[in-house]
């Protein structure tokens, strides 16, 4: 299997904002480190949000923090994958949760975001260290990890033990922020003089291994998950000796979450258990797919993270983006909102046709298609003129709202009709309530699934949570696309790399 030089992964994944920014770094050779403070951060929230299961559940929003990166979470095609993300989606719909993606971003604290009430889990390959526990509290584990040492295969005769690594004096570069600083300063104390070169937190795992594979550090440390995904796509990585055993990852959410703590270890015991002393863990047939997808499949890592494919026609958030924008652009409407449409609605697949008739990329029903082919709404281009079109219409159809529930509104309408909307505010009404406020409007919908509410309205009955979930799930991942589209344009004006997804189907 071929692997590439890092050098000429242009729009690979790693080459994201964390490594695009001009990052300022120092070394640590054993003197106090005047910002050394436990993890390296910079905790402004002491007190955690009241914000539980129960609060989890009549939002019905579940919010993951993570970092956009190929073990936690990033896009390919549109389509949201990585290991944390899937896991962590799994749980969501088990309880019948939307999931939104908080992305972590260059100048934050994930534990602040946490604690503010920003997301509600931390899922991000997350070590359990005493440090970090001072402010969240863990779950259960869900993988056992191994630290070790990687070096650039430009160093001669790579040193196999800890002892010959202190000895040529060879600089491990780390972020402030990581395990892998503090597991190093411990062998430091116990007499490994290891210099130690201290980066900015902004830097991830995955970033600081491609400058590894650059050359442009001589050497790192990495969990060995981590390393055997990147292995399988960077040129230039030596593995080098291990310097902690078994690490294990968890889940962070907040000290007073313990309803959230508990349903997630019920969770994660069923993907996850400790076998007898000397076992291997036990994980499910879900865990063991996930591990092989992300971590131990090389030809399929070979496929996620080849960056010589479809790099002329991949786009940001979709192999779509120019086209979606062009068209909404024409028509005055957000073109985030419309690609967020369509990966709703297909996950960019142009050839999809509902069990209701709806056809292509935006899923138009040829019925209230002004397109007298129904073949034609398979062109990628005439699918989003329609889709778009529809789209434009609803919001002018409440465009006597303000802007936020004009959108869900239209948003609603696009998946279940104006009929049922109308039923929906006539039943708001009804209960002297604003039929213009989208929260409102919401609960109605859910209340047209039951016989005595249904059984009068003129559209009768509406499969409501579907429509409400739509519109949550659509308006979570335009935050999320947002998200990544600045750190995109802040990265391509830094060094022209950008923010790439993935470019081959897995």
């Amino acid at each position: 299997m071929q692997k590439y030089k890092a050098t000429s992964l242009r729009f690979c994944l790693v080459a994201s904002v964390a490594l695009s920014l001009s990052l300022g770094s120092c070394s640590f050779n054993g003197e106090p480190d005047p910002q050394d403070n436990p993890d390296g951060l910079r905790v402004t929230v002491t007190e955690p949000v009241e914000r539980d299961y129960a609060e989890i559940k009549g939002d019905g929003v579940l919010r993951m923090i993570t970092r956009y990166s190929s073990n936690t979470y990033f896009l390919h095609q549109g389509v949201e994958w990585g290991f944390e993300y899937e896991l962590v989606h799994r749980f969501a719909d088990n309880h019948d949760l939307a999931l939104e993606v908080i992305i972590i971003g260059p100048d934050e604290n994930p534990y602040d975001m946490l604690n503010s009430g920003k997301g509600d889990i931390i899922a991000a390959n997350y070590t359990r260290t005493p440090e970090r526990k001072q402010y969240v509290e863990f779950t259960r584990p869900y993988n056992l990890v191994n630290q070790q040492m990687v070096f650039s295969g430009e160093i001669a005769n790579p040193p196999q033990t800890i002892e010959e690594v202190a000895e040529r004096k060879i600089p491990i570069t780390v972020r402030r922020n990581s395990s892998y600083y503090h597991r190093l300063k411990e062998l430091r104390s116990q007499g490994h003089s290891i210099p130690i070169h201290l980066v900015s937190n902004k830097k991830d795992t995955e970033s600081l291994l491609y400058e590894v594979s650059d050359n442009k550090y001589p050497a790192t440390v990495a969990d060995n998950n981590i390393f055997q995904a990147s292995d399988k796509y960077m040129k230039g990585l030596v593995r080098g000796p291990v310097i902690a055993e078994n690490d294990t990852i968890a889940w962070a959410v907040r000290k007073n979450a313990s309803d959230l703590k508990t349903e997630l270890n019920k969770y994660l015991y069923d993907h996850f258990r400790f076998g007898n002393t000397g076992e291997d863990p036990k994980r499910s047939t879900f865990l063991n797919v996930l591990r092989k997808r992300y971590f131990e499949s090389g030809p399929q890592i070979a496929q996620y993270y080849n960056p010589e494919s479809k790099i002329s026609t991949a786009g940001v958030i979709s192999p779509y983006d120019q086209l979606i924008k062009r068209v909404a652009d024409s028509a005055g409407i957000d073109w985030l909102l419309v690609a967020s449409v369509a990966a709703q609605e297909t996950k960019f697949n142009p050839n999809s046709k509902s069990w209701a008739g709806a056809v292509g990329l935006m899923q138009v029903l040829p019925r209230y298609s002004k397109v007298s082919d129904e073949e034609m709404l398979y062109d990628v281009e005439t699918n989003i003129r329609e889709g778009v079109r529809i789209i434009k219409e609803h919001l002018a159809h409440y465009s006597y709202m303000d802007s936020t529930d004009q959108w869900s509104f239209a948003l609603a309408a696009y998946n279940a009709g104006q009929g049922h909307l109308a039923d929906a505010r006539r039943l708001a009404i009804d209960q002297n309530k604003d039929p213009n406020d989208w929260k409102n409007a919401s609960d109605a919908l859910l209340k047209l699934m039951q016989r005595k509410y249904y059984k009068d309205a003129r559209y009768g009955f509406c499969r409501g949570i579907e429509t409400v979930r739509y519109v949550k799930e659509i308006k979570n991942r335009y935050k999320t696309y947002e998200t990544i589209l600045a750190m995109n344009e802040q990265s391509e004006g830094d060094t022209g790399l950008g923010v790439m997804g993935l470019f081959n189907v897995p």
